[in-house]
C-alpha cells in the first residue's frame, strides 16, 4: 500500500486500504474524510458517477441516474472509497430522486463543512419523463473555478 504524503493523518479511516463489505443501505455506509492539503485555496472537486441506481419506493422497479458532485473544499475532502460505498449502498434503497439526490448534498456538506457543494441528479425517465434534481449549499466562492456540468438534456443521455 502506498503511503500518505507527510502531514495526512489517516490513522481513522476504516476503508482505505482495506477490504471492505458493501453497505446494505446508506444508513449503514459510512462516510470519511481526510484532510485537505490545500487549505485556503479555492479549487473545486468533482465526483461524477454515471450508473446511480437507486429504488422507486412505490414501485420497487429501478431507478437510475447519472450524479455530478462538485464542491470547493474547506478543511476536509470525501474519502472517494467512502463515497463510491456511500453511493452504491442505494442500490436496494427506495427513495424517490427528490430525497436521493437531496440527502447525498446535505450528507456531503454536513461531513464536510465545504465552501461550497452542489449536486446535479439527472436521472433517467421512468413513464416517459426525466426528472432531473438540483441543490446547493449558496453561491461558490469567488475565484473558485467550477466548471459546468454539462449532463445533456434526457435524449439517451450519452
Amino acid at each position: 500500500m502506498t503511503q500518505p504524503s507527510p502531514g495526512h493523518d489517516v490513522s481513522g479511516l476504516t476503508m482505505l486500504g482495506q477490504n471492505t463489505r458493501q453497505p446494505q443501505s446508506p444508513e449503514e455506509a459510512v462516510l470519511e474524510r481526510v484532510p485537505n492539503p490545500h487549505p485556503g485555496q479555492n479549487y473545486c472537486v468533482r465526483f461524477t458517477a454515471p450508473e446511480f441506481t437507486s429504488l422507486c419506493p412505490i414501485t420497487g422497479q429501478p431507478d437510475f441516474a447519472h450524479l455530478v458532485i462538485d464542491y470547493v473544499p474547506g478543511d476536509w475532502l470525501v474519502e472517494s472509497k467512502s463515497l463510491k460505498l456511500y453511493l452504491t449502498s442505494f442500490r436496494n434503497h427506495g427513495a424517490f430522486h427528490e430525497a436521493c439526490t437531496v440527502g447525498i448534498g446535505l450528507k456531503l456538506a454536513g461531513l464536510l463543512s465545504p465552501q461550497w457543494l452542489r449536486i446535479g441528479g439527472y436521472w433517467y425517465p421512468r413513464g416517459g419523463i426525466p426528472i432531473d434534481v438540483f441543490w446547493q449549499t449558496g453561491d461558490a466562492p469567488a475565484g473558485a473555478w467550477v466548471p459546468s456540468q454539462d449532463v445533456p438534456n434526457y435524449r439517451g443521455r450519452g
